[in-house]
């Protein structure tokens, strides 16, 4: 088996073309690195430098052998990089609003698993309302989730605007009053600015269909039954954005990061500069 100490003493007498300056660059004395090229040489059975009172270079083994040394080296250089990273470890309870889990949440879960392939992560999804609840409870170390402006709670990660959904706007907003809704049940924010636009400007309205699942709204909202609420990165295929001049236009929501007290902040800090990463910094203002 090769040393990879002695390699490393080979490639740096190539680079350098001297076991001085090779010794230098490694921190060793030249006595040593010289040891190095000996039992390197002797293991492989092979001369691997030749030296006249010129010039110091690689004989053909030693080309050969120069190329594998830099691959075993950088090999080794990932592995050590890898443990290094990966040292974090432990569990971390991840509270994520319902619909960031339907259109972001893979990319944010595939990339931070590979990094920390030690850390056990637990994830529920569910309304932003009922994640600060839980995490109250001190059941959640982290929520990504929505909040309203002038809300101070966690650290914003992005804004954006909240819109009117519907499979055939025309045709539904069209119909006689009052208007029929889809929406998240209580505490959900989105059901709350809804409520409250709708309110404000005399409109009548009644939900029509209340599910705590996306994917359920979603159902019925392709289905015709009604107007659905959603940020506007997240409307789900095969509905319409609902024209302006129609309904009463909606409060921007913030998606932010609360952190537990009390949690792992190396655990916290990691998988909040991987949604950073991700998603922060996007900033759309209706």
């Amino acid at each position: 088996m090769l040393d990879l100490v002695q390699l490393r003493s080979f490639l740096a007498i190539q680079q350098t073309g001297s076991f001085t300056r090779a010794a230098e660059n490694l921190g060793l004395g030249q006595s040593t690195v010289s040891q190095h090229i000996q039992k390197l040489e002797a293991a492989l059975d092979r001369r691997l430098i030749f030296r006249d009172t010129h010039r110091l270079g690689l004989t053909p083994d030693g080309e050969v052998l120069a190329g594998h040394a830099r691959a075993m080296l950088a090999i080794d250089a990932q592995v050590f990089d890898l443990f290094a990273a990966n040292k974090l470890r432990g569990q971390l309870r991840l509270g994520v609003s319902e619909d960031f889990a339907t259109s972001r949440l893979t990319a944010v879960l595939e990339d931070f698993t590979r990094a920390y392939p030690s850390v056990d992560l637990q994830l529920t999804v569910a309304l932003s309302g009922v994640l600060y609840e839980m995490q109250d409870l001190g059941e959640i170390d982290l929520v990504f989730a929505k909040r309203r402006l002038g809300d101070q709670r966690g650290r914003l990660v992005y804004r954006e605007p909240l819109i009117w959904l519907a499979r055939d706007p025309l045709q539904l907003t069209a119909q006689s009053a009052p208007l029929p809704l889809i929406a998240f049940p209580p505490p959900s924010i989105t059901r709350k600015l809804a409520l409250e636009a709708l309110d404000a400007s005399r409109i009548p309205w009644r939900i029509v269909c209340t599910c705590g699942s996306l994917s359920g709204l979603t159902a019925a909202a392709r289905a015709g039954m009604g107007v659905l609420v959603q940020p506007r990165s997240m409307a789900p295929a095969g509905l319409k954005e609902i024209p302006r001049d129609i309904l009463p236009p909606l409060e921007d929501v913030e998606f932010v990061l609360v952190p537990r007290n009390g949690a792992d902040q190396a655990l916290i800090t990691a998988l909040s500069d991987e949604i950073f990463s991700k998603v922060g910094g996007s900033l759309e203002i209706s």
